[in-house]
């Protein structure tokens, strides 16, 4: 983690399959471009879940994830203030992400946490 991150924002969401291709195109070499332009946007990291088969009070268990997003990005701020800075709201409507791809999207969720 950044040594500056005060606050971890994370945005995920699933994609019509058929819009894959598109989204994950766009989110590489558009969207998080974009958004590490603004400042006081120290990294963001995109992730896609995986099976998650754990071992916890000597018992190994897969834990099933029903209804949660495939996709993830975490975004390291130094301010809680960054999401709604100009530059954020300028970064977020910026190429084909807002037409091609915000409306194939679904199960969208958004947190923001504090770091300790």
């Amino acid at each position: 983690m950044h040594p500056k991150t005060k606050y971890v924002f994370t945005a995920a969401m699933d994609v019509d399959l058929e819009k894959e291709a598109l989204f994950n195109e766009v989110y590489d070499r558009e969207h998080i471009p974009l958004i590490l332009k603004v400042p006081g946007v120290l990294a963001a990291t995109r992730m896609e879940r995986a099976p998650l088969v754990m071992t916890i009070g000597g018992e190994t268990k897969t834990v099933v994830s029903e209804g949660e997003p495939r996709f993830s990005a975490i975004y390291e701020l130094e301010s809680a203030e960054v999401l709604t800075s100009e530059a954020w709201a300028k970064a977020v409507d910026q190429g084909r992400w807002p037409s091609e791809v915000r409306p194939y999207t679904r199960n969208r969720r958004h947190t923001l946490h504090k770091v300790m």
